[in-house]
């Protein structure tokens, strides 16, 4: 078969490139998550389970409620401390842990007695973003030391952000921050020191070699702040060292071009932009950063304090996340968002919120970022699309997916994007006049533009268009075993190449062995060949990895006919009307119950 969504069609497109942090200007780079060698990556003991089936088996026991209330605690609205808790925790199961999070805190505020309501609403607020609150109920947490570690975090970043560097400072170097919060704290230490006055600690020479992540952070940290002490050569020494290191210039080749723009050096800087506006991937600080030293505009102001501790608090999110880590990048991109409110970290929030499956809280998120710039505003707008989509209202991912086709016009990914999601829902038409646009139908598209459009133009059956664009894309990715099954497939079902597109299926299984869908292409294509025996294998190990495929389980009833295995073939036509077959197939296979199928008329070859 070709693949039952549109989903499993686009894996690897640019969908992928759309869900990156802006920043990044082709692929994400490679950045392990801190660990000690050879030990497997954990997620972090404060996160709470972000799959609401796992609750059951994990979640601590509710606390005790006292024998006698004396009086009964309830707030102004006459609702009981109990009934707030139960609250917190329904909206928490059902996926909306910012509700959970301010009734869990309602909960606790009437009832502070309960040490273990104290943890809860410690944990749901942390996650869910509410940074004061969870410094007020970080005391409760004293005696459990994973919450402990993650209290003193909030309470440095509280002091920062109310202009007390120095109780930051002291937060900091008291103790040292046990795991999963000893990185960051060490990414956070440069920019701290320099607000507290501490230059000596501030301006300490990198000392990891390249080969360590945590280089990269410490030498753009260094590079800022010895521009802030206006020791400009060394800065710019410490940023070409960056652009030297293994994905340095993935992640700062820009930061170093707004230090080169407010040096005066123009055409160093434009150098870059024009460099990161080479790939397929638009990048939204490049542009504005081109269009700027074009128009000789004002050079970005050099960073303050508070920005450049959310930098580190974002490439500690960014490691994170590298390791799947969700929640824990969400918390730490939550202090930087405190610290510095800014779009690209809501779109990255939103990123690892929907990432970590909380689709309300990554809505929340992605709504929040202005149009104010239109790349970054049309990303979070393809996030939220993906929300809506995965609570099964393709008509609002419709809408957002329109906006974001809208706000960046010129950029084609989007308006692919909006594309891809009309074809999902059957409008192909629609997708068609889109994908057909002067600006996107170029001689120079990408493979996936024209597989796309071969995919919509097979659906209005237009088959030799279908089969130009397809054989187009083949070309330009001709190992592609997405592209091989597709237009495989399509020969052998229509008849018109079953020699060809059945090698083409071959090369695609080899590929990827495991795939389900693309063996049974192989095993249809055997079918037709009239290797009945050889078809009815490789089709009953396609059901293996398929159980609940209706289309598989047609053929492989198809096959066991065709050996004389009558009565499985009807067992397994049976099973398929039990798997929410499309109208056309049920109807066909009614049919087969009825007649069974006629004599084998194999072909094996078709137009040249």
């Amino acid at each position: 078969m070709r693949f039952p969504s549109l989903a499993l069609l686009l894996t690897g497109c640019a969908l992928t490139a759309l869900s990156s942090p802006a920043r990044a200007q082709e692929t994400p780079v490679g950045i392990p998550a801190p660990a000690e060698a050879g030990a497997a990556p954990e997620a972090p003991a404060i996160i709470v389970e972000a799959a609401p089936e796992a609750v059951a088996a994990v979640e601590p026991p509710a606390p005790p409620i006292p024998a006698i209330w004396a009086p009964v605690p309830v707030d102004a609205s006459g609702q009981s401390a109990y009934g707030l808790y139960l609250a917190g925790r329904l909206a928490s199961i059902r996926g909306d842990r910012l509700a959970g999070s301010v009734f869990l805190g309602e909960a606790h505020a009437l009832a502070p007695e309960q040490p273990a309501l104290g943890e809860e609403a410690f944990r749901s607020g942390l996650f869910s973003g509410d940074i004061a609150d969870v410094a007020r109920l970080t005391p409760t947490v004293a005696d459990t030391p994973d919450l402990a570690e993650a209290g003193r975090l909030i309470e440095l970043i509280q002091a920062l952000r109310a202009g007390d560097p120095g109780q930051s400072l002291s937060l900091l170097t008291q103790r040292p921050f046990a795991d999963p919060f000893s990185a960051v704290a060490r990414y956070l230490t440069p920019a701290i020191a320099g607000a507290a006055g501490d230059w000596d600690t501030a301006l300490k020479a990198v000392d990891q070699p390249a080969t360590d992540p945590a280089s990269l952070i410490l030498h753009q940290q260094r590079a800022s702040l010895l521009e802030s002490r206006r020791r400009f050569a060394e800065a710019d020494a410490e940023y070409k060292i960056l652009m030297a290191s293994p994905g340095g210039a993935m992640l700062y080749a820009l930061d170093y071009a707004g230090f080169l723009e407010r040096q005066g050096r123009r055409d160093e800087a434009l150098a870059i932009y024009d460099a990161a506006l080479t790939g397929g991937n638009p990048n939204s600080e490049a542009l504005l950063g081109r269009a700027r030293v074009a128009g000789r505009g004002r050079a970005p102001a050099e960073p303050n304090a508070l920005q450049r501790a959310a930098d580190a608090l974002e490439f500690a999110a960014l490691q994170t996340s590298a390791n799947q880590s969700w929640e824990l990048s969400a918390i730490y991109l939550r202090m930087a968002d405190s610290l510095d409110p800014d779009d690209l970290i809501a779109l990255q929030l939103g990123q690892s919120l929907n990432s970590g499956r909380q689709p309300l809280l990554a809505r929340e998120a992605f709504a929040r970022v202005s149009q104010a710039d239109p790349i970054t505003y049309a990303r979070a707008q393809v996030g939220l699309a993906g929300t809506l989509d995965s609570q099964a209202d393709a008509e609002g991912a419709l809408e957002a997916l329109r906006r974001a086709d809208a706000a960046a016009v010129d950029q084609a990914a989007f308006a692919y994007a909006l594309a891809a999601h009309l074809v999902g829902m059957g409008r192909h038409e629609e997708a068609l006049a889109i994908l057909n646009r002067p600006t996107i139908n170029v001689a120079a598209q990408p493979a996936h533009f024209h597989f796309l459009r071969g995919t919509v133009l097979e659906n209005l059956n237009r088959i030799d268009e279908a089969e130009a664009e397809l054989w187009a894309a083949l070309q330009a990715q001709p190992n592609d075993p997405t592209i091989l099954n597709y237009l495989g497939y399509m020969w052998v079902d229509s008849g018109r190449r079953v020699a060809e597109g059945a090698e083409m299926l071959a090369r695609a299984h080899a590929a990827e062995p495991q795939n389900g869908n693309i063996q049974d292409s192989l095993g249809w294509a055997q079918f037709r060949q009239g290797q009945y025996e050889i078809a009815v294998q490789t089709l009953e190990e396609a059901v293996g990895k398929q159980p609940g495929n209706a289309e598989i389980v047609d053929h492989l009833g198809d096959a066991y006919w065709q050996v004389g295995r009558r009565r499985e073939a009807e067992w397994q036509w049976t099973r398929v009307l039990t798997l929410e077959p499309d109208a056309p197939r049920r109807a066909e296979v009614e049919q087969k119950l009825v007649r069974g199928l006629p004599d084998p008329t194999p072909s094996s070859g078709g137009q040249p």
